[in-house]
């Protein structure tokens, strides 16, 4: 998944008082590896949220990690009760939190400033803005593969759920994304020329077999088999500046889709029956079709305009969740033998202290 970095939360300070210490702000949001929950990186720490039932998960020591130094968290990614974070106060290190023995189990020194982190429960991912490191998350925390890539502002990279790890990252030349298959230490390379201009945004299917990319400079999301590098499907959307998230369903049958535009898009894939499982194991590649072109999304819903939001697929049956850097989590559901607006089935205000709020404020009641 992409990562926010540039938008700040809610963060109004005092009027009455403006030496006063201000509110903290949203830095950075991720939704775990696995799904169903997500991760907050804050200038005060970070906080884990459960997505259905939505709630808030109690992690580290609150007082998390000073040192008088403050507890900015600039990127945080989770994984089956591992948290790996970047604190602002050492961009180049990451410090691993384990849930199950309720302490800190280990950290990584790299070269220069951590872009973003990728979780799975065996490797743990860090992207920096020139190179990709990929350390074994058992032991000693071995470097298994060391990655050239182009400048990467962003922390592009995504890494599948399947045993056999995909990593997808960026290429040495503009436009170009590098497919790596790995396991056992070994891997092996494709690079694809995805588009003309810089790559904005990339996701995988589970299984890995499906890869999903935007462009910096026109309104067009592609996917490719991550087998040959085949283009098998092209998306658009007109007066789209910028692409924020995207996110395969778990049966690889539609791509959800975040923009600048205010929206949040849900569009089909014409992958064919069956030939995307369902899960994250190995299956037949199936017969996936000839190249295919769509320009209308499927289900569309409002969000507030230039304000990044992440996605992804629920749990729930054609549902979506998206959460905002205004501080603001949705469920949504849409009918998938209908086009038009997702219904809205919740809404929480995760950056308040009680972690609630039902319903949206007006300025946002766009349904």
């Amino acid at each position: 998944m992409a990562s926010p970095s540039t938008a700040a939360g809610p963060n109004i300070g005092n009027p009455r008082n403006p030496d006063a210490t201000p509110p903290p702000s949203i830095l950075h949001l991720s939704f775990n590896h696995e799904g169903g929950s997500f991760a907050v990186g804050t200038t005060d720490g970070f906080m884990i949220f459960n997505t259905d039932p939505f709630e808030f998960v109690p992690t580290i020591p609150e007082d998390f990690p000073k040192n008088g130094q403050g507890g900015g968290i600039s990127a945080v990614q989770r994984s089956l009760g591992v948290v790996a974070v970047v604190p602002v106060f050492r961009p180049d290190k990451i410090m691993i939190w384990d849930d199950s023995v309720g302490k800190w189990t280990g950290q990584l020194y790299l070269g220069s400033e951590v872009k973003s982190v990728r979780l799975r429960p065996d490797c743990i991912v860090a992207v920096e803005m020139q190179k990709i490191s990929v350390y074994d998350l058992t032991g000693n925390m071995p470097l298994l593969h060391d990655i050239k890539t182009g400048p990467n502002p962003k922390g592009l990279c995504v890494i599948s759920r399947s045993k056999q790890m995909v990593l997808v990252c960026l290429g040495l030349n503009k436009g170009e994304v590098m497919v790596k298959h790995c396991l056992l230490g070994l891997s092996r390379e494709r690079l694809i020329k995805a588009h003309d201009s810089d790559v904005a945004c990339v996701a995988l299917s589970n299984n890995g077999k499906l890869l999903a990319t935007a462009s910096t400079n026109c309104m067009l999301f592609r996917v490719f088999a991550t087998s040959d590098g085949r283009l098998l499907q092209e998306l658009g959307k007109d007066s789209v500046r910028e692409i924020y998230s995207l996110c395969f369903s778990s049966d690889a049958k539609w791509l959800a889709v975040s923009t600048n535009k205010g929206a949040v898009h849900v569009f089909s894939l014409n992958m064919g029956p069956r030939s995307i499982g369902t899960d994250g194991s190995e299956q037949d590649d199936g017969i996936l079709p000839d190249y295919f072109s769509s320009g209308r999304s499927m289900a569309q819903f409002r969000v507030p305009e230039d304000m990044q939001h992440m996605v992804v697929f629920g749990h729930q049956k054609n549902t979506v969740e998206i959460i905002g850097m205004n501080g603001r989590f949705h469920r949504c559901k849409f009918d998938p033998m209908r086009s038009g607006e997702m219904t809205q089935m919740e809404c929480h205000n995760f950056f308040q202290p009680d972690f609630a709020g039902d319903s949206l404020d007006s300025e946002y009641a766009f349904l």
